[in-house]
């Protein structure tokens, strides 16, 4: 509250020589994770999200934030609020009403405006599109936060492959939509737009292939195994290749959803630099937190984090790295990469793939028209 009262004292910094390190390139270590020790961009994963936006002024920005009634949604809704944007929450909840609520009660002098969206419904977000476009609002900020994660098989009412459809379909129709509003805005204000997209390290954890675009929607399905060997005088042959029918995987889907994530951030920032347009993108993995968001697998994630508990985060430091690339001027102009822990990570092989980014891009174009 503290900070809030004093807001209007706060300036954007601006970046220059001396305002900030250089660009953070090194890895965080596990030590790092375990200890907090802050890392090149000066915050570590023991970082807050109030502590890494402290003396930045978001005054005048309008910050969309997607999934931003619970969780580290509404932490990172809370403190953009906090730092003077007007914070425009998109849920499919009830509890967004509730979120605002509980900001308001901590920042009576926030500005919060809640929206219905659901991203499983592309429906549904070319309603909330054009609910927020009619309202003649500018749009900085693109938090695409919300997800779903671990949940049972299930297409969506688009045919879609749930956790593919919410975590990166519905985000890449929205984004596309919005893109013009952030472009405008960006040219006539001359602040940097920035796009965020929700990542995490369980991109690294998916099918062999990346994002398997033939099966996406398969409950059952192939999956190819090479096995390698020597050639003899018997057997002139190099490889067998064999294939057995695996169920879906939750786990892998997931993971191949925060794939496609990342592929996203990638593709979009290519081809907005390419059009030299004045907005960012990137991708950032909030940690480990126990949310709203496991709860298909609650029992699960328990029992792991009674082993892993020294790298789980409370949900302040959850929405640290999301307000760091969302906010901080030290990454004005940093575009196409992935941040953990407020600083920049390596990526899986997969992740780095311009030719697998470009093809997500046109297969999830396909996808939505077929959907109309």
């Amino acid at each position: 509250v503290a900070h809030h009262r004093n807001q209007s004292r706060h300036r954007l910094i601006r970046p220059g020589p001396s305002s900030f390190r250089s660009r953070p390139k090194n890895k965080m270590g596990i030590l790092s994770l375990i200890t907090g020790k802050p890392g090149a961009s000066g915050f570590g994963s023991g970082s807050t999200a109030e502590q890494v936006t402290e003396g930045i002024s978001a005054a005048g920005l309008t910050v969309l934030v997607t999934g931003g009634s619970s969780g580290i949604g509404l932490e990172t809704s809370r403190v953009f609020a906090l730092r003077g944007a007007h914070v425009i929450i998109a849920a499919r909840n009830t509890e967004a009403s509730e979120a605002r609520k509980r900001i308001m009660e901590i920042h009576p002098l926030a500005r919060v405006d809640v929206l219905k969206l659901d991203l499983s419904s592309l429906k549904s977000v070319r309603a909330f599109a054009d609910q927020f476009n009619s309202m003649n609002l500018p749009l900085n900020i693109l938090i695409n936060n919300a997800g779903v994660m671990f949940c049972p098989f299930q297409l969506s009412e688009d045919e879609v492959e749930m956790q593919f459809a919410t975590n990166h379909l519905g985000h890449f129709l929205l984004t596309n939509l919005l893109l013009d509003n952030m472009k405008t805005t960006a040219k006539s204000t001359g602040i940097e737009g920035r796009i965020v997209n929700l990542s995490s390290v369980a991109h690294l954890h998916t099918y062999p292939k990346g994002i398997l675009f033939d099966q996406l929607n398969d409950k059952k399905m192939y999956v190819f195994l090479w096995l390698f060997r020597r050639k003899s005088n018997i057997d002139s042959t190099a490889n067998n290749v064999f294939f057995f029918i695996g169920r879906y995987n939750d786990k892998m889907a997931y993971g191949q959803s925060k794939l496609a994530n990342i592929l996203h951030a990638k593709e979009l920032s290519r081809r907005l630099k390419e059009e030299g347009a004045n907005i960012t993108v990137n991708c950032v993995h909030p940690g480990l937190i126990m949310t709203n968001l496991m709860r298909h697998s609650f029992a699960l994630m328990k029992a792991i984090q009674v082993v892993t508990y020294l790298f789980w985060k409370n949900v302040p430091q959850g929405a640290a790295t999301t307000c760091y690339v969302g906010l901080n001027p030290q990454l004005k102009g940093v575009t196409g990469k992935y941040f953990a822990d407020c600083n920049e990570e390596k990526t899986s092989k997969h992740a780095k793939s311009d030719v697998l980014a470009k093809q997500l891009w046109e297969f999830s174009e396909e996808l939505i028209r077929s959907a109309k």
